[in-house]
């Protein structure tokens, strides 16, 4: 397998090649990933709770399809499509409802076709930074649990498992404020009344790059699954 080290990379590398292909985003937010796998030929769907994010999915690809719905009851029949992913997004599930989605997305998939499962886990600097505005310790645990749990289970079989650093770089705090607020707008109050211990956080964990800016590092795991008949 080559030595895929991003997210992007690694689901290309899972449903090549994508022209032609049927492709659910679950948690597809404004429709980044959606985009470039549309561009690249798939054909897209993509689900996410937020109405105010889907309205921009549909702005981003207009050829896609895109439907207000939670991961854990999607609206599609079964054997549907030739793949699901995961970007980012099965943490962000009501935890009661982590398997429920993972099986969804086995049945929407059918047997033997690829769910990809990309996830930040409970650690390294970009974390530690971003814990005073939002602590993700539980919610990013219970993801990894999930997939343990239906891997031991024989409900799935993973394909592969890629754990990579994603590095991010920044001109300062108010960068750094910026690109965490976009992911979630709600976090903007958090940032106006916190913002002292945000900013000593940041300047605890992140690292000075080559070039000056503020690195920060956040580890990744991916995994390539299949649902078992």
């Amino acid at each position: 397998m080559p030595p895929e080290t991003d997210a992007a990379s690694i689901i290309v590398a899972a449903f090549a090649p994508l022209v032609g292909k049927r492709l659910l985003d679950i948690g597809c937010g404004a429709g980044v990933l959606a985009r470039s796998l549309s561009a690249r030929g798939a054909h897209i769907s993509g689900v996410d709770p937020n109405a105010e994010a889907l309205a921009l999915a549909r702005e981003a690809v207009p050829a896609g399809t895109f439907h207000l719905a939670g991961a854990e009851a999607l609206p599609f029949a079964d054997d549907f499509f030739d793949g699901a992913i995961f970007l980012n997004s099965l943490h962000h599930v009501p935890q009661p409802a982590i398997r429920r989605a993972l099986q969804e997305a086995a049945r929407v998939v059918g047997p033997a076709r690829p769910i990809v499962v990309v996830e930040p886990l409970a650690e390294g600097s970009f974390f530690f930074a971003l814990r005073p505005v939002e602590d993700e310790t539980d919610v990013r645990t219970a993801a990894q649990d999930a997939l343990r749990q239906v891997l031991k289970g024989g409900t799935f079989e993973q394909l592969r498992r890629v754990d990579y650093p994603r590095r991010e770089l920044f001109e300062g705090l108010d960068q750094f404020l910026v690109r965490i607020v976009a992911v979630d707008p709600a976090r903007a109050a958090v940032v106006a009344e916190h913002r002292p211990e945000i900013e000593a956080a940041f300047r605890r964990h992140a690292r000075v790059a080559g070039d000056g800016r503020m690195a920060l590092e956040q580890p990744m795991r991916a995994h390539v699954l299949t649902a078992n008949a």
